[in-house]
């Protein structure tokens, strides 16, 4: 609970109807989509950079936790005030500041969803990159705070890729710019990109400006299908190295086929493997292109290639990785999702050592995700208690294979609370003992979102 003289000095910087100690709203702010719920002790609503300035300063002088939200999409518990204090929901500072055509860039508050940017930029025939599944309903700080991808990350790059300046407030107090709004610098430490992916540990985002994509003309769609992973991987790899890099390369093995077909029906393909492709450029180069990577997809094992000639065609080819996630759902509702990264040529190691945990636990794991970045979905997926007890032992010997094979906890997600005891695994001691010293630099007495990222100092290496 907050000790009255906190909550006196949060009432002097937000009027009534921007502050709420009302348990049942409090109760609203205090879970993600990682399904773990604490309610804070106060919610408060910034509309300005100057509150959000007053807020921290005000947090830090009670030592109060505070964590900034944006709309709880996020899988890793990494919006959840695991040590109550307040939460600043910024749904109220979601405008469009500034669209600048010209030098391709746009200027945003931190609440802007995702999806009402792109509404905004697509008269300019302009786009923002990061696409991630909650597009339409994540906010452009939550992108920010994970490094938000999607499938058009294998081309156009993430969240990390596509900013160029931000605005913050660090946990000290001190508010500060970093970056310019130019695609090249080289003046100090690059602070922009150190804060992208650091959710919310180091500072709050209050302004950022994005560099922007012009929208292709045109785009066709392809689906390969393979006899295993095994070949699907190769054409992945064939693909990435000629010229022509795909905006999206979306993988499927067959677990995934056949829970999409049960879900979807008999449209979608059984196969050992699935890849759903697409290219996009203008229409005069687009053929040419489609030529080429259609070419690397031929690769030992293929069983068919299509082409869509039409927006049905397009919605049919990808109809199995549209009814996918439904289809795990109702599977399992306590699915575990979890975004790790390995090297593009060692995808089928992955999988093939998910299958073998699989069998080990008794518990069914399916694959899929952005495969031209090597960036797999793992999901576990528990059907009852019994195998619920058992995934997070699985899950942990799908993390040790992962660091294995050269890859990394997260490509998208970010670390939270899920992944965090996890991250000596992943870093060497050195590199966390650095984090460390950033975090207490930028926020000296670790009132920014505690508990989460980085792990704590007696958890052991693996």
């Amino acid at each position: 609970m907050l000790v009255p003289s906190a909550l006196t000095d949060l009432q002097h910087i937000f009027p009534a109807d921007a502050l709420s100690i009302d348990a049942a709203e409090c109760l609203v702010y205090g879970y993600d989509n990682s399904r773990r719920q604490i309610t804070p002790d106060a919610v408060v609503f910034p509309s300005t950079h100057e509150q959000v300035a007053a807020l921290v300063r005000a947090c830090r002088a009670h030592r109060v936790p505070l964590v900034a939200r944006g709309r709880g999409t996020n899988t890793t518990g990494a919006s959840v005030p695991v040590e109550g204090g307040v939460v600043a929901s910024f749904e109220r500072m979601n405008r469009v500041l500034r669209i600048d055509p010209d030098n391709r860039l746009a200027v945003v508050e931190p609440g802007l969803l995702n999806g009402d940017l792109q509404a905004a930029l697509a008269p300019h025939r302009l786009f923002w990159p990061p696409d991630p599944t909650s597009a339409p309903y994540c906010t452009i700080a939550g992108n920010i705070a994970c490094n938000a991808g999607g499938p058009r990350a294998v081309k156009y790059g993430a969240t990390r890729d596509n900013v160029l300046a931000l605005r913050a407030v660090a946990g000290s107090g001190e508010d500060f710019r970093c970056g310019k709004p130019t695609t090249k610098g080289a003046t100090g430490y690059d602070l922009t990109r150190l804060l992208i992916g650091s959710e919310g540990t180091l500072a709050i985002v209050t302004e950022a400006t994005l560099k922007l994509t012009p929208l292709p003309s045109a785009k066709r769609t392809l689906r390969a299908t393979y006899v295993d992973v095994t070949a699907a991987a190769h054409a992945v790899a064939r693909i990435m190295a000629q010229p022509v890099t795909p905006c999206a390369l979306e993988f499927l093995d067959d677990q995934c086929l056949a829970l999409a077909r049960a879900h979807g029906g008999d449209a979608i393909p059984l196969a050992g493997a699935m890849l759903v492709i697409e290219v996009d450029g203008e229409p005069d180069t687009l053929a040419p292109a489609v030529d080429a990577v259609s070419r690397a997809a031929r690769s030992d094992g293929l069983v068919e290639l299509l082409v869509a000639a039409s927006e049905e065609e397009v919605a049919r080819l990808w109809a199995a990785r549209k009814a996918l996630s439904p289809a795990l759902r109702t599977l399992s509702p306590n699915k575990i999702n979890e975004d790790v990264v390995v090297p593009v040529s060692r995808v089928p190691e992955l999988v093939a050592a998910t299958r073998t945990l699989a069998a080990k636990y008794a518990l069914p794991i399916v694959c899929f995700g952005h495969a031209g970045n090597g960036n797999l979905h793992v999901n576990l997926l528990p059907r009852d208690d019994a195998e619920l007890a058992r995934a997070h032992d699985a899950l942990s010997e799908v993390f040790d294979a992962v660091i294995r094979f050269d890859g990394t906890l997260s490509g998208e997600h970010g670390i939270g609370i899920v992944k965090r005891d996890f991250m000596p695994r992943a870093l060497d001691a050195n590199a966390l003992a650095l984090m460390r010293r950033i975090k207490s630099e930028f926020d000296p007495d670790g009132i920014l979102n505690p508990g989460k990222l980085l792990p704590d100092r007696d958890i052991p290496q693996h």
